[in-house]
């Protein structure tokens, strides 16, 4: 069977993205959030957001050298949305027009927006800039969860955590909480056979 392929341009497109909500308390205390899909885990240890020194959340993190990062999911998308909507540089009370709550973590001097069921706290590590990338780099110091997302073995449960995928493609929010197959499971048939035959 032939497949055709379409050209369909330069773009950074992948999918699933995450939709991250990164907050951190600015010089006065206040808190900024915003809503980035570019953000990943850099090192067993570190997240890393590509996120511009033009967001008054990245300038927020620059002052207090803290932060942390939720996993949006489904039942709050239309706030997380809201968050990376509006700017905290026009909108200086931007978190508190949205009516959630906020409570200072226990392990970083950062907030944590206590709707988001999964939230990452995190110590500035460094700030990277280059001619390619300007990427904000932090030490995981604690997760925090709320039990209702955690499974029998007290480990997020993905199927219940129901966290929010981000199109890159055609800015859709979609829901991640199938279940297909188990990581160093589904292939291992596969590398066995290969490996024989490699033998052989």
């Amino acid at each position: 069977m032939h497949y055709m392929r379409k050209d369909l341009g330069k773009q950074a497109a992948v999918f699933p993205m995450p939709v991250l909500m990164v907050a951190a308390y600015d010089q006065n205390g206040t808190v900024q959030v915003m809503n980035a899909a570019w953000g990943q885990v850099a090192a067993s240890d570190k997240i890393a957001l590509f996120i511009s020194e033009s967001h008054a959340t990245t300038k927020a993190i620059r002052q207090t050298g803290a932060f942390t990062v939720s996993i949006a999911d489904v039942d709050h998308m239309d706030v997380a949305d809201y968050f990376g909507i509006a700017t905290g540089n026009t909108l200086p009370d931007k978190f508190a027009q949205s009516g959630y709550h906020a409570v200072r973590s226990e392990h970083v001097n950062a907030p944590i927006i206590t709707e988001f069921p999964v939230t990452i706290e995190c110590e500035l590590a460094e700030v990277v800039q280059t001619d390619n990338i300007h990427a904000v780099v932090g030490t995981v110091v604690n997760v925090s969860a709320d039990e209702k997302v955690l499974s029998e073995n007290g480990k997020v449960d993905p199927q219940k955590l129901n966290a929010l995928a981000f199109d890159n493609f055609q800015s859709g929010y979609y829901v991640v909480n199938q279940k297909v197959g188990q990581a160093w499971n589904a292939g291992k048939e596969l590398a066995q056979k290969a490996q024989q035959a490699h033998k052989e």
